[in-house]
């Protein structure tokens, strides 16, 4: 079994050092364990220069994920690494879409005993990279929500509750109430999906299913499948939200006429000023923006098939 570099970021989601001692003890019977914590991308940045020919495991949510990708992709050392997760964030999307055990101990288990895949990225026009799912228009909108009632709640707990886990819906609930119409162009592959004279609801590019901690925005979103999944909704009037959201609920807002669902290799929009939501980071506001997809751009440790 190779050596672990397990890298933990404190700062990132919701963390439960005893469970992580009970996974790292697990992993520890079966090869040699170094756990680095980070704090900055400095910190970041010096872990990964000495990680030398070590699988680098993240310990963390979809914010560690996306960090420790993003890191590596700027030192050009993506394509050479192989990656795990120990999911110990709030949302833990990027786990879920690729069947990652929540339960960190089985997760663990999956290091040691799961195969290695490529899995693809999305980079956008200035190489920035997302692992998991970029949304714009309400879909954003609840993220930058969601993330104020994480901040205010997440040092709020019952028990081994931490109410940070609410802000997700709540930002959702919000956005619901009053959300912010934009109107784009959407292009996937070069060829117009929307145009400017149909008001938007949201866009997403999925690479993987999940957000906000289990919704499948892209249900049939796959990292190791070579597309993005693209999902539109014109859900406009107050009746066509209430039934989107609905839909969304039940993972069936894609039957629904006024959403358009297509896959393709490179995705734009452009229009009215809007924020994005990148792997659960708020960018913007922005009035263009182009992703493709690089598949098999990294490897990871994922369960069996």
């Amino acid at each position: 079994m190779e050596p672990l570099l397990v890298i933990t970021n404190s700062g990132a989601g919701t963390s439960d050092e005893e469970t992580l001692e009970r996974a790292l003890d697990i992993l520890r019977a079966e090869t040699s364990v170094e756990v680095a914590a980070t704090s900055d991308p400095g910190e970041l940045n010096g872990v990964l220069h000495r990680a030398g020919s070590r699988r680098i495991v993240v310990a963390g949510g979809d914010g560690s994920m996306h960090a420790v990708v993003a890191a590596l992709h700027r030192r050009h050392e993506l394509a050479d690494a192989v990656l795990g997760l120990l999911p110990l964030g709030t949302g833990n999307d990027f786990a879920r879409g690729n069947d990652i055990p929540l339960d960190i101990e089985e997760a663990a288990r999956v290091l040691l005993t799961g195969e290695v895949r490529r899995v693809d990225l999305i980079v956008d026009e200035v190489g920035e990279i997302v692992v998991n799912n970029v949304h714009a228009g309400a879909g954003a909108q609840a993220s930058r929500r969601a993330t104020r009632w994480k901040d205010r709640l997440g040092s709020i707990g019952v028990g081994k509750v931490n109410l940070g886990k609410l802000g997700y819906p709540i930002g959702a609930a919000l956005a619901a109430y009053k959300p912010p119409f934009v109107r784009l162009r959407v292009e996937v592959d070069g060829e117009c999906v929307v145009d400017l004279d149909q008001p938007v609801l949201m866009v997403a590019v999925g690479n993987g299913s999940d957000v906000g901690g289990g919704t499948s925005l892209n249900p049939e979103a796959e990292t190791t499948d070579g597309r993005l999944d693209v999902m539109v909704s014109r859900s406009i009037g107050p009746l066509a939200r209430f039934g989107y959201a609905a839909g969304l609920l039940l993972g069936r807002h894609e039957e629904r006429d006024d959403v358009i669902s297509l896959t393709g290799r490179t995705v734009s929009i452009a229009g009215e000023p809007f924020y994005c939501s990148a792997d659960g980071e708020i960018y913007g506001p922005e009035r263009q923006r182009t992703w493709h997809l690089e598949p098999g751009a990294y490897s990871m440790v994922l369960p069996h098939r």
